[in-house]
C-alpha cells in the first residue's frame, strides 16, 4: 500500500543545531505553508518515515510531501537513509531533496543514483540558506 502524503509535512533531516535553526526560520519568513518535522540522525529518520520507534503511533497520512536530508548523519548515513526511502513501497515516491555541506562530486553522484530529486550544497550565510530554503519549499511544495 502507497501512503498518502500530508501535502504540508516536510522532513528535515538533519544534527546540526544551527541549519536546523535556520531552515525553520527560512520556513516562517517563507509563508509558502508547510509544517517542519525534525529528526536529528539517519536512524531517527527511518523511524519516523517507517512508524518504528516513538513513532510506531504515526498514521501513513502523516507521510511527508517533502525530505530534506543531510548526508553527514550520526547513526545511519544520508544515503542510507535515501536507499531505504527508495526501497520501501510507501516512502519511494516522496521528493527528496539532499542538502549537505559536502562538496564532494561522489556525494553527488551517489545521491543521484540512489534516487535524489535533487543535491544541493548548502550556502553559508543566513539570507543565501533563506532563499535557497524559500526556493526548495517553492519548486517542491507549490
Amino acid at each position: 500500500m502507497i501512503a498518502k502524503m500530508n501535502n504540508n509535512l516536510v522532513l528535515l533531516v538533519e544534527d546540526n543545531v544551527d541549519d536546523v535553526t535556520l531552515t525553520e526560520m527560512a520556513f516562517k519568513k517563507g509563508r509558502l505553508g508547510g509544517k517542519l518535522a525534525v529528526v536529528v540522525d539517519g536512524q531517527e529518520a527511518l523511524d519516523f518515515l517507517f512508524y518504528q520507534g516513538k513513532y510506531k503511533h504515526r498514521t501513513p497520512i502523516e507521510n511527508p510531501a517533502l525530505i530534506l536530508l543531510d548526508l553527514k548523519l550520526p547513526l545511519v548515513s544520508g544515503l542510507e537513509v535515501l536507499k531505504e526511502i527508495r526501497a520501501e513501497k510507501s516512502t519511494s515516491q516522496i521528493p527528496v531533496v539532499v542538502l549537505t555541506s559536502s562538496i564532494e562530486e561522489k556525494d553527488r553522484t551517489d545521491s543521484y543514483t540512489l534516487g535524489a530529486n535533487d543535491f544541493i550544497t548548502k550556502p553559508t550565510g543566513y539570507s543565501h540558506f533563506i532563499e535557497l530554503i524559500q526556493q526548495v519549499k517553492a519548486k517542491w511544495l507549490v
